[in-house]
């Protein structure tokens, strides 16, 4: 072989060579075509097809039918998700949105987001926006368990498809946390700092509740109380309170302030959060207080602010559920490209929540796994 020659074919790329003929085969078939067929008319192994056929679906330039039939699209395509975030001004929902976005570029999907700035009306008009900007999937994450049906009423009647985050949706496909088993890991985790350091000890166990997500939602300080009474069953239900703190740090400082001004011979108070911004305005409400030997407090979220606030000597914040936030991207644009596939997708999809602990000194193996702080700063 001349050297010129070959000096050309180092600078080719095997696998984009590939992915040629695939699609100069579709595009010379021009009909549907099985990724068999394909095999046969190649010398190209099976599993780098079938990736090289998911790649160019991704990207528009094939089309997948339910049989699993491939064709070639004359003019590709490129995919738009339209994602309704909960708020710029919520930490959590800022880092879902990053999650998100680094997702969809890596995929070259286009990502329209749009705040729904912790409001129903805005999530309303935001989803209105979505269905006029035409865009392929809608994902939204919004708070109010009363706008979700009219907003997914609107997305179902306009023929797109639908991922709910956090909060469910009428005829939309969950993903999120198990409100449930997150709430009962953070109980769990407050009831072993009771018996630990309170000697078994409970004056009041709140919840620290978000009532316009819901009774999924509230399922969080369902699951928290429950995760308190495994390991303290001889408290009366009197103990055990529910409190709006709406999520928010400034609403949950107001409410844990008059509940504590209110109580103030009270020595053992537990505290479970809807998430961690709504701890920290618990925490501040306590430290404003001088309560701080007097209350534990467990959040959700596991944001950057809390994971400090834990490490801060004599803290009441003593644990955080991580909601793996970083798994929230890549899994949603994994979710609806299996939705415009077609293909079979479970109605609700998980994470795994951990507990984050500030302190393991206290703790019992009985809690479910869990993280050491002082391991992970």
């Amino acid at each position: 072989m001349p050297a010129q020659k070959k000096t050309e074919q180092f600078y080719l790329i095997s696998v984009l060579i590939k992915a040629l003929d695939v699609l100069e085969i579709l595009k010379s078939e021009d009909a549907p075509m099985t990724l068999e067929a394909i095999q046969r008319r190649t010398d190209i192994a099976k599993t780098t097809i079938f990736r090289v056929l998911k790649t160019l679906v991704h990207r528009g330039y094939v089309t997948q039918s339910v049989d699993r039939h491939y064709r070639h699209v004359a003019r590709p395509k490129k995919l738009c998700f339209g994602f309704g975030a909960q708020s710029a001004e919520m930490p959590f929902s800022e880092a879902v949105t990053e999650s998100l976005r680094e997702a969809a570029t890596a995929l070259g999907i286009d990502l329209l987001v749009l705040d729904n700035c912790y409001h129903a009306e805005t999530a309303l008009q935001n989803a209105e926006a979505f269905i006029r900007e035409r865009v392929d999937l809608i994902i939204e994450f919004q708070v109010d368990q009363g706008a979700a049906p009219v907003i997914a009423h609107k997305i179902q009647r306009a023929k797109i498809p639908l991922i709910a985050v956090d909060i469910p949706h009428s005829y939309a496909t969950y993903f999120g946390v198990d409100n449930y088993r997150a709430g009962r890991e953070a109980g769990e985790v407050l009831a072993e700092f009771a018996i630990s350091r309170w000697n078994g000890k409970m004056d009041w166990m709140i919840g620290l509740d978000l009532a316009a997500g819901g009774g999924m939602v509230q399922s969080r300080t369902t699951g928290a109380f429950e995760g308190v009474r495994v390991r303290l069953p001889h408290y009366p239900v009197e103990s055990f309170v529910r409190i709006d703190g709406r999520g928010m740090r400034e609403t949950s400082y107001e409410v844990i302030l008059e509940f504590l001004k209110r109580h103030p011979k009270d020595r053992h108070i537990l505290i479970a959060a809807h998430n961690d911004t709504s701890a920290l305005g618990a925490v501040a409400a306590v430290r404003e207080q001088g309560r701080e030997r007097h209350v534990a407090i467990a959040g959700q979220d596991c944001l950057e602010e809390m994971m400090i606030e834990m490490q801060r000597p004599g803290s009441p914040a003593i644990a955080s559920i991580s909601h793996e936030v970083e798994q929230y991207g890549p899994r949603l644009i994994d979710i609806g490209l299996a939705l415009l596939r077609g293909e079979t997708v479970p109605p609700y999809n998980y994470v795994e929540p951990r507990a984050i602990k500030a302190d393991r000194t206290w703790m019992q193996s009985t809690v479910s796994p869990s993280v050491d702080l002082r391991s992970v700063a």
